[in-house]
């Protein structure tokens, strides 16, 4: 296997907008930060693709020797809607339960659907709750370099200032401060600011909010943007190597960020931003409102509207990882439905991999494999690519148990040695149990009648159509005829 030391990895900057040449700070090492959630709510399934890329690149870089400090937040404080209510207090309010108790099971849940996705755990999870004395001193520090300013009890960042003294806000998102300017919203608390772009570092607390915290400005709670400098830098240093998110969070939260790091420490925070695309549900923008969400647990039970049948998380793990980060990715039945049957004809292929025996000669280059599958993660980490790779993989070792093609000894263990990694070490996959596999093909069996049931149906043949219903019904498998397909389930 290669190490850091013979691949050049490229990275798309979003601070940049192009494709550069990974060179770590400090040799040998990488540092990462990654925005986590909010945990007011479940997580969504949009938030877990983000912790899902991250994941993989945080798995590859430690493939190639490098020492990883990963370090992803738990925001459990400051986190304001657009009329300065906090997620947290609205969310305990509407539960009737205490602010933290919402922190302590949303965070548990959280953890638990990253569980099921096979994500490892960052090195270090800090939580806003447990920062405030840094996330005060940084203010304190941005009030003395005369960058924030104090209003009854509230202190706010000076963009206008900012820029002036030779920031650039705005230069992440490619939003100029004029346009920003323009398009503010009047919003609660917007009469105290100087600009309409200023945000909050500390707001004053009202005598009802629960969560408040002394400060030298009365009792508080710290604003949003703040606790992700105040951990990142405090963890992986003035200046560090990658900070990650959603596409979302580009403006304001990490715009804000960058002014805040370097209001204080007078220097760019991050060499590399990167940002992950969107999910989208049926080609439409996943919306509460409107209905058109899904939760993971939903997902994987089976339990929604929206898909035939229930997928496992490793499924649909791979059905992520088939798109590049960058791209939007539309969730639809077809789309995952058809990505759990590649996946299991890759694992099928796989499962194989042991059992097959070495030849005295290769009729295959597996060297040249290898290099094609690491010059795909070394472009910005493309894991569609790897997979494509992994398929032709996949049709060599069916083709070497049908003896249509050899390997010698070395070359098959060499083989061995790298779908292991690609598969398990960086794509985070894994094998699933063969009774899963069975469910598999007894929902193909089902998936069959189904059809035939329809063609009957088309054809008037109620009696066939019947027949197949009641006997389904006989086995425990109870058909759901809709306005548009027909579905199971199971009792």
């Amino acid at each position: 296997m290669r190490t850091y030391q013979n691949n050049q990895i490229k990275i798309f900057n979003s601070l940049h907008g192009k494709k550069e040449d990974f060179i770590p700070l400090h040799k040998g090492f990488v540092g990462i930060y990654v925005c986590g959630p909010t945990v007011y709510n479940k997580v969504h399934l949009g938030n877990c693709r983000t912790f899902l890329s991250f994941d993989v690149m945080t798995r590859y870089f430690r493939h190639l020797g490098y020492k990883v400090r990963y370090v992803r937040n738990i925001t459990d404080a400051g986190h304001l809607l657009d009329n300065d209510e906090d997620k947290i207090l609205k969310q305990s309010v509407l539960e009737k339960i205490e602010p933290m108790e919402v922190v302590q099971k949303y965070t548990l849940d959280f953890h638990k659907v990253l569980e099921q996705f096979n994500l490892l755990p960052p090195d270090i999870e800090p939580t806003a709750t447990s920062h405030i004395v840094d996330q005060i001193e940084l203010t304190r520090e941005l009030l003395r370099k005369g960058l924030a300013y104090e209003v009854n009890g509230s202190v706010y960042f000076d963009v206008i200032k900012y820029n002036i003294e030779g920031g650039n806000y705005g230069k992440l998102s490619g939003r100029k401060i004029e346009d920003m300017i323009a398009n503010t919203r009047d919003l609660d608390g917007q009469g105290e600011k100087k600009n309409p772009q200023d945000f909050a570092l500390w707001k004053k607390a009202s005598p009802e909010h629960i969560m408040r915290w002394p400060s030298p400005w009365g009792y508080g709670f710290p604003g949003w943007h703040l606790e992700c400098t105040a951990m990142s830098t405090k963890y992986l240093g003035k200046k560090f190597d990658i900070h990650g998110g959603g596409m979302d969070l580009k403006f304001p939260h990490h715009e804000c960020e960058i002014a805040q790091a370097r209001g204080t420490y007078g220097e760019e925070p991050v060499k590399y931003w990167i940002h992950t695309n969107m999910l989208t549900l049926n080609r439409q923008k996943m919306s509460k409102s409107t209905g058109n969400t899904i939760l993971p647990e939903e997902l994987f039970t089976g339990n929604n509207t929206f898909f035939e049948k229930a997928f496992h998380p490793v499924v649909v793990r791979f059905f992520f990882l088939q798109a590049h980060y960058r791209s939007v990715l539309d969730l639809s039945n077809e789309a995952v439905a058809s990505a759990e049957k590649g996946f299991f004809r890759l694992t099928s292929a796989i499962e194989k991999l042991p059992s097959i025996q070495a030849s005295e000669t290769s009729s295959f280059n597996v060297q040249e494999w290898i290099s094609n599958c690491y010059e795909a993660l070394n472009d910005d980490f493309n894991t569609p690519i790897l997979i494509a790779y992994l398929f032709d993989a996949a049709k060599l070792i069916n083709n070497l148990e049908l003896k249509n093609e050899t390997l010698t000894d070395s070359d098959l263990e060499e083989l061995k040695q790298a779908v292991h990694a690609f598969f398990y070490d960086i794509l985070g996959l894994e094998l699933l149990s063969d009774s899963l596999n069975d469910n598999r093909k007894i929902d193909t069996v089902i998936k069959i009648l189904i059809d035939l049931r329809n063609k009957a149906r088309l054809e008037k043949d109620w009696a066939l159509s019947d027949e197949i219903r009641d006997r389904l019904l006989e086995s425990g498998i109870i058909l759901k005829d809709g306005k548009e397909s027909t579905t199971y389930e199971i009792e």
